[in-house]
């Protein structure tokens, strides 16, 4: 005989009343002891004692006590009864309405489960959640690649020159396939410096002038942009590189970090030690997969653009480039990612 199928409570039906019996177990048993009582009051005053015990000699008072003995103890027994049938109809009502709220948890959980998936907003759920996952496994790929290898960008090597041949008027012939990025003349370090500081007003024209060049040259518009949107996503948190205060690392320290040097050997370079921001970060980096995804492609673009820079900055401009808020985004999200451990 197969199993009967199990129903499912609908709505709060449920908690809907069951009628109540007139005479339940408690009724019948406050009869029976107001019975026996009465019984043995009967007895008592009829039998037992002399006659004239409903008056004797006290009178009306006499009277008085006398039904007191017989019918307070009723009385009791009745308030008794009805204090047991109260508190079981208290139990009962507690039980049903717990019913209806299992009922209503069990219905949400299997709509969530089965409906809600399926539901008009199912598809774009499913996407976000294959969206988060495919930017984890990016984030993955990339940290594994900055902690293994470091790919610099080829150095811009100049045209050879050509003698340009004779022509018409003073119009000067470039060599085929020559690009304008190959003869735009090379950035100026005081500029590139300038502009991984970013302006500091919205009056600094000669910041502005430096990052405006430096857009121009394709390897420090990828990185500027990079640490544009790393300190984007920092200030949303209240995180600004002007209120750190970093603890300045040698330039020969900076050097080794060029050379492709990680962990302790270079772990002057995590100068930042302001515990909000290194903790507000840490948890970001942790739960935003968008953030984790930029932190990470910053920490790429600064590594290739200082393993060129190191190459011909002096100290004193390596000193000045540690400075700025670039790369003191670099010291801060290094921590985090253990760049320095």
């Amino acid at each position: 005989m197969p199993d009967p199928k199990p129903t499912r409570p609908t709505s709060l039906g449920i908690y809907d009343k069951t009628p109540q019996a007139p005479i339940t177990g408690i009724e019948v048993t406050a009869l029976v002891l107001s019975g026996l009582w009465l019984v043995g009051s009967a007895l008592f005053f009829l039998v037992l004692v002399p006659d004239g015990a409903l008056g004797g000699d006290s009178g009306a008072l006499g009277f008085l006590l006398t039904m007191l003995v017989i019918f307070l103890p009723v009385a009791m027994i009745w308030v008794a009864a009805t204090a047991a049938r109260a508190s079981r109809v208290m139990r009962e009502e507690s039980r049903r309405l717990q019913a209806a709220i299992d009922a209503i948890r069990q219905a949400y959980v299997i709509q969530n489960q089965s409906g809600g998936a399926r539901g008009p907003d199912g598809a774009s759920v499913a996407r976000k959640l294959d969206e988060i996952a495919a930017a984890q496994r990016k984030t993955e790929t990339a940290l594994a690649t900055f902690s293994t290898s470091r790919h610099a960008p080829p150095p811009r090597v100049a045209p050879a020159a050509t003698t340009p041949p004779a022509g018409d008027g003073d119009q000067v012939a470039l060599p085929l396939g020559t690009s304008a990025d190959e003869i735009r003349p090379p950035l100026a370090t005081a500029d590139f410096i300038r502009a991984l500081n970013f302006p500091e007003t919205v009056d600094d024209k000669a910041g502005f002038d430096s990052l405006r060049k430096a857009l121009k040259d394709r390897p420090t518009a990828l990185l500027i942009q990079a640490a544009q949107d790393i300190l984007t996503l920092l200030s949303q948190d209240g995180i600004y590189m002007d209120d750190l205060r970093p603890d300045m690392a040698r330039p020969e320290i900076w050097r080794r970090f060029g050379a492709g040097a990680r962990g302790r050997e270079i772990a002057a370079l995590g100068g930042i030690r302001d515990r909000s921001c290194l903790a507000l970060s840490a948890a970001r980096m942790k739960k935003d997969p968008i953030f984790r995804d930029a932190a990470h492609h910053f920490l790429r673009r600064f590594d290739r653009m200082f393993a060129s820079f190191a190459e011909t900055a002096t100290d004193a401009e390596i000193s000045e480039l540690s400075d700025t808020r670039t790369a003191r985004a670099f010291m801060l999200l290094g921590r985090i990612a253990g760049t320095f451990d």
